[in-house]
């Protein structure tokens, strides 16, 4: 099996490397090999590749910046997803693709099942919306996997935030009234890995159904929950934690442009029935990170 994986030096990217290699061989490619901003190149990039499965972990993620980047992050978030669609559906190819719980608005209270009314309260989550609609209207082999809360090793993300801080200052204040599930990387590409697998067994059988899945960790916690387990775990591990302090606050003590939904909790059911995958919770999630980040 050939897997087409971009985003290569991303933090989901750089994961899947590593849980697909075992699948067959991976052809990885960074934002220069395979740029979609430029999405009219990517078509000529998946034919002399000519993979059995494209694996896209590329995407626009900068939140408050989409603000004001908003056709740019409509170009790699959408239109570019909509052309390696059409690219995979060419080469008979299976399409797995990344979306978010920034595409509910977080105003409920139960956890959001893939059927629930969509509704992105910034230019972000309005942007992989649009990638999704995409994605399901070329009509080809396609796998949509929204996650939520998304951390690891790498990359510009909450964990590495809360460490760094953690090591320079003596009091954190903390979002405490947005609930979401950490889900970490590495969590990510290994299930993805086990969704390849199955999907491929599937499509050789003609059994195979495209559609929409929420994956993410179990369990839910809140930003300052989140904080909390972190810095808990560094101290635990011997890291040079200065922080003796962590104070919740409100999300509107904490203005960013792109306002965040309060309730991102995604329901996993569909995921797991289709599926049948274990799946952490966040807080083993979390311990086997800080684990690799420690070398253990």
């Amino acid at each position: 099996m050939r897997i087409l994986l971009t985003g290569r030096n991303g933090q989901v990217g750089w994961e899947l490397r590593r849980a697909l290699a075992p699948l067959g061989e991976v052809v990885a490619f960074d934002r220069r090999e395979a740029d979609l901003t430029r999405p009219d190149t990517l078509a000529r990039l998946v034919a002399s590749v000519r993979p059995h499965v494209i694996v896209n972990a590329a995407a626009y993620t900068a939140v408050d910046l989409a603000q004001t980047e908003a056709e740019l992050a409509h170009r790699v978030n959408a239109e570019a997803v909509g052309v390696l669609a059409e690219a995979a559906r060419a080469q008979k190819a299976l399409m797995i693709h990344y979306s978010t719980d920034y595409v509910f608005d977080g105003s409920a209270t139960v956890p959001y099942v893939e059927s629930d009314a969509v509704a992105p309260l910034n230019v972000y989550g309005a942007s992989k919306l649009a990638g999704e609609r995409a994605l399901e209207s070329v009509a080809g082999d396609w796998l949509t996997l929204r996650t939520t809360w998304v951390y690891g090793l790498r990359g510009h993300n909450f964990l590495r935030t809360m460490l760094r801080l953690a090591g320079e200052r003596e009091t954190l204040r903390v979002v405490s009234d947005q609930t979401g599930a950490p889900t970490s990387a590495r969590m990510i590409a290994d299930l993805t890995a086990h969704v390849v697998a199955q999907a491929q067994r599937e499509r050789l059988a003609g059994e195979f159904e495209s559609g929409l899945f929420h994956m993410t960790a179990a369990g839910h916690t809140t930003w300052h929950g989140f904080a909390s387990a972190i810095i808990e775990a560094a101290r635990a591990a011997g890291l040079d934690i200065k922080t003796t302090s962590i104070e919740p606050i409100p999300s509107d003590a904490w203005p960013v442009p792109a306002p965040r939904p309060r309730y991102s909790i995604l329901e996993n059911d569909k995921f797991d029935r289709r599926f049948r995958l274990g799946r952490l919770d966040w807080r083993e999630g979390l311990a086997l990170v800080l684990d690799d980040l420690l070398g253990r």
